[in-house]
């Protein structure tokens, strides 16, 4: 370690230049980064629906309805008109209307009625579109531009288009109100103006580089782009804050200030590995997500808590050492007292704090294992023209869930039949396939390939079912169940379906699955870690216990207030409020365990409070305000959830870790004693 930080400080200026050179290079790679909206592309490629979505790509030209556009006040030939200028646009590969499914060559009075008022009635007709993926911002806007303001345009494309257009700029929200609270917290527990900066500086650049090395991935996940900078940014900024104050502390023992660089990473080195290891280890348990979109979280954010070390153990050093004579002169008082007989509180709040989580975990464990979840992403805004075309278009024409089926090609008479029964399912509310729409009668050698190039392929038939559930809930899942249960009776050598509802519906199946496995790979992990710190085998489940506690009390509320949760906001915030906040507790711990071995357990735990306290509060709340940005600027429900979890755990890992673990450290004294290799625990107790 010493060779490394004599060429660090020998080659400043060198490595400042670096790293702003390297972090000039992300900046511009940060633009080549995709961002992915599709949940879809992040199922496992053995999903059924991901399987029938690659049938639909590699054998139909055609893909999934994901979009409607309401006319008010037309007529059946504006309509048709109002048709062919959708079709037109680049981007829309399918069109489907009234005259797809009735001949309307015959007057409109002599069709059945149920029929045509599901595409038009009351003078308004409604059209439905597939907008080809990753065209949808284009796509929509070109729309807007055909239907005008007195028309409606909904549905998942139209969402994904929104979300799209509103992620890029929450992010930045997020930041502009996030960065300022940052500063000024800063500025109250450090002694001068320009060290907020150099934080902000070291851990900043590493979260660009983080960002723009993604183009080796060549895109990420919409979640990913926008929790993983500023969770790191929160995150991380403790390393930095731990190397700055121990330089500053060595500096009052030599008045060499590379000397006391030298000595600040050294001490450094190891607390910040430790610390950073715990945050790896959790973060890296959502690599193993068979839900890809954690994976994609997972790997970028273990990618920045890396980088994030490089940034602090390197660039932070050699940019202090530039600029510390500038450190100097912006020097003020410090603001925050010195919290000197805070230890004196929580001594006294440690049997109530005791009492209080051995009432609330039980209930908070069953409560955080009954949510009810959703599965999906969109919320969307309140007045927003999206929400409002969406009410008006269900309203007028209820609402429209398509699912995808398709089977085995070559009967066409088992087709109707299969047909026919799906139409008496219930919430099934339309059929489209060749059978019902050119007929069984009629060969498909009789048809032009525009017509059976629709409904057929070299393999399989598709049959579009239109049903009026939402995308996800007991009553759409169910629904899904049925329409696969009944095409299977027809087609028991496998059938396969795609569609919204029917994603949420395999969804739900792989992030339950997810859920353990990736809970027991981050506190497996973990322990181990804390096992290896500590060389104990009793403060590992001790330190374990008041994280869960914390996740599973911020996990529960929703349970108890009656409000459902987004599944992968409550499958991913397990990960990263353990990884993220068990750093409080080990500081701590490590301070208690030190001071133990000179005094009694009363006076050690006071005099660890002194110590820590000021730490555990600026790094929580800085965390906490970083996962509230986000629920107050995204739009996005996983996003938004995410956000409130982080901000509402962290703050309860404070509280537990501030209060509950001082009463456990203290109560399982003697075990922790004779637990631990090496303890060196005085044995008299002159507290």
């Amino acid at each position: 370690m010493r060779s490394i930080s004599n060429a660090i400080i020998h080659h400043k200026k060198l490595v400042v230049v670096v790293f702003l050179v390297i972090a000039g290079i992300c900046s511009v790679l940060l633009t080549g980064v995709t961002v992915n909206y599709s949940m879809t592309d992040y199922l496992p490629e053995n999903a059924q629906s991901t399987q029938a979505i690659g049938i639909l790509d590699t054998q139909f030209d055609d893909a999934i309805p994901n979009a409607r556009v309401m006319l008010r006040d037309v007529t059946i030939t504006e309509a048709l008109d109002y048709k062919a200028q959708l079709a037109a646009v680049d981007g829309v590969t399918d069109v489907i209307w009234l005259d797809d499914v009735a001949d309307l060559k015959q007057p409109i009075e002599t069709l059945d009625p149920d029929t045509v008022g599901d595409y038009y009635k009351d003078g308004s007709a409604v059209i439905s579109l597939t907008i080809r993926e990753g065209d949808e911002v284009r796509v929509t806007t070109d729309i807007y531009a055909i239907i005008g303001e007195s028309n409606a345009l909904s549905g998942s494309g139209v969402d994904m288009a929104s979300a799209q257009n509103l992620t890029g700029n929450e992010t930045q929200s997020a930041t502009l109100i996030l960065v300022p609270v940052i500063i000024l917290i800063l500025l109250l527990t450090t002694t001068s103006w320009l060290e907020p900066v150099l934080y902000l500086a070291a851990i900043g650049i590493s979260v660009l580089i983080n960002m723009g090395t993604n183009i080796v991935f060549g895109e990420i996940s919409f979640i990913t782009g926008a929790v993983s900078p500023i969770l790191q940014l929160a995150v991380s900024l403790d390393y930095a804050i731990f190397l700055l104050r121990s330089f500053e502390e060595y500096r009052k023992q030599t008045d060499d200030v590379n000397e006391a660089m030298r000595l600040a990473m050294k001490r450094a080195f190891s607390s910040v590995t430790a610390s950073a290891a715990t945050t790896f280890f959790g973060f890296l348990a959502l690599v193993f997500m068979k839900f890809q979109i954690g994976s994609d979280l997972g790997i970028v954010l273990v990618k920045g808590i890396v980088l994030s070390f490089i940034s602090v153990m390197v660039f932070l050093p050699a940019l202090t050492l530039t600029a510390y004579k500038l450190l100097d002169k912006t020097r003020h008082r410090k603001f925050l007292p010195e919290f000197k007989r805070v230890g004196n509180v929580a001594k006294k709040l440690r049997i109530p704090a005791l009492i209080l989580v051995l009432i609330v975990i039980v209930p908070s464990y069953l409560g955080q294992r009954n949510n009810d979840f959703s599965y999906g992403t969109a919320k969307l805004a309140e007045g927003s023209r999206v929400s409002v075309d969406t009410d008006a278009t269900n309203e007028a024409f209820g609402r429209e869930t398509p699912i995808v089926l398709l089977v085995p090609r070559g009967d066409v008479a088992r087709e109707a039949l299969l047909a026919d029964e799906l139409e008496s399912l219930d919430h099934v509310t339309g059929i489209i396939s060749y059978a019902t729409t050119v007929g069984a009668a009629i060969p498909d050698d009789f048809v032009g390939d525009d017509i059976t190039g629709r409904f057929y392929s070299d393999d399989y038939a598709r049959i579009i079912v239109y049903t009026d559930t939402a995308d996800e809930g007991t009553i759409a899942f169910s629904t899904v169940e049925s329409v696969l249960n009944t095409a299977e009776d027809y087609y028991p050598d496998g059938v396969y379906a795609a569609g919204s509802s029917v994603t949420m519906y395999d969804m739900r199946t792989v992030v339950t699955a997810d859920n353990r496995l990736v809970n027991l790979i981050a506190i497996a992990a973990i322990l181990l870690v804390l096992l290896i710190t500590f060389k104990s085998l009793t403060l590992p489940l001790i330190l374990i216990v008041t994280i869960e506690t914390a996740i599973w009390v911020n996990l529960s509320i929703p349970y108890f207030t009656g409000d459902k949760m987004v599944f992968i906001g409550y499958l991913v915030l397990n990960t990263v409020q353990l990884g993220a906040t068990v750093d409080y507790a080990i500081l701590l711990t490590n301070h208690y365990t030190q001071h133990r071995r000179e005094m009694g357990k009363f006076q050690a735990l006071k005099l660890t409070f002194s110590e820590v306290f000021e730490s555990i509060l600026t790094s929580g709340s800085i965390l906490a305000l970083a996962g509230f940005a986000l629920f107050v600027t995204s739009t996005n429900q996983i996003v938004a959830e995410m956000g409130l979890l982080l901000g509402r755990g962290t703050l309860l890992s404070m509280g537990l870790v501030l209060f509950f673990l001082p009463a456990a450290l203290t109560l399982f004294d003697k075990a922790i004693q004779k637990t631990t290799l090496h303890s060196g625990f005085l044995r008299s107790d002159k507290s």
